[in-house]
């Protein structure tokens, strides 16, 4: 009886542990202390490490002439990643292609190193608060500067004015979704791990580990950048005439009832 008590107890300690985020090192300002936990310590070191990484993999790239395998290699894997995007979005927020970009290798990278003995930056609420506030920024940033101050208004009373507190209530809702969703799947994949490891401690975890820590983590990061894409292409879709909708109408009817 003893036994399963003490398991539920060490194990319940042992997911405590491994979720708590510790402070690293603080310093006071004038009296106010600014403190520094693992989350920020470790989505630092990924910033400098793609940072050293671009900066040594671009160095001595051509416009003109035989370019070497490196950037045969990096430009098909922009173009891979550019058609992508451009799939999703079109062409009229292709300017915001490269910072998806940017998000996609940060997030899936911060979701798997884990694996490395680091704590995972995606662990921690603020961390994916931060993201998800930033995406919607940008998201409401292309908005204004595609329909401008006031058509960004009009906005909120399409596709009837009854509708607009429920449109403006989304401009909040989205950040919160993609901030949950992201921490939430992160978190239930590590407690998943966990509970296997305390379970069946050989094989099987090294096994699982291949699909929460790697393919689940990387799953997460698409999800992200593929909200964020659509809600972008949102942003900026045009409204489709009146007559235009019109006929479009007229066909899907003459359709219907050929079918029937």
């Amino acid at each position: 009886m003893l036994g399963p008590v003490m398991m539920k107890l060490d194990l319940q300690q042992e997911l405590t542990e491994q979720l708590e985020i510790h402070e690293v090192f603080s310093f006071n300002i004038g009296g106010v202390k600014i403190g520094f936990d693992e989350t920020s310590v470790v989505s630092w070191i990924i910033m400098a490490a793609f940072t050293i990484l671009a900066i040594i993999l671009t160095r001595n790239l051509k416009v003109t002439g035989e370019i070497s395998k490196r950037q045969q290699m990096l430009e098909m894997l922009y173009e891979k990643g550019e058609a992508f995007f451009k799939g999703i979005m079109g062409e009229k927020v292709e300017r915001y292609i490269p910072w998806l970009m940017s998000m996609a290798l940060f997030i899936g990278t911060s979701n798997i190193i884990g694996i490395f003995g680091l704590k995972p930056p995606t662990k921690s609420m603020q961390v994916t608060a931060a993201m998800a506030i930033t995406s919607i920024i940008l998201i409401e940033y292309a908005t204004f500067k595609d329909k401008g101050f006031w058509g960004r208004i009009k906005a909120f009373t399409k596709p009837v004015a009854i509708v607009t507190p429920i449109n403006i209530l989304e401009v909040f809702t989205k950040p919160l979704s993609l901030c949950m969703r992201l921490f939430g799947n992160v978190i239930a994949a590590f407690t998943i791990m966990e509970l296997i490891k305390a379970v069946f401690p050989w094989v099987l975890p090294v096994a699982l580990s291949l699909y929460f820590d790697i393919f689940d983590g990387l799953l997460q990061a698409y999800i992200f950048v593929f909200l964020t894409a659509i809600y972008l292409q949102e942003a900026v879709e045009e409204e489709e005439p009146a007559e235009k909708k019109h006929k479009r109408k007229k066909r899907m009817l003459k359709r219907r009832k050929k079918a029937a």
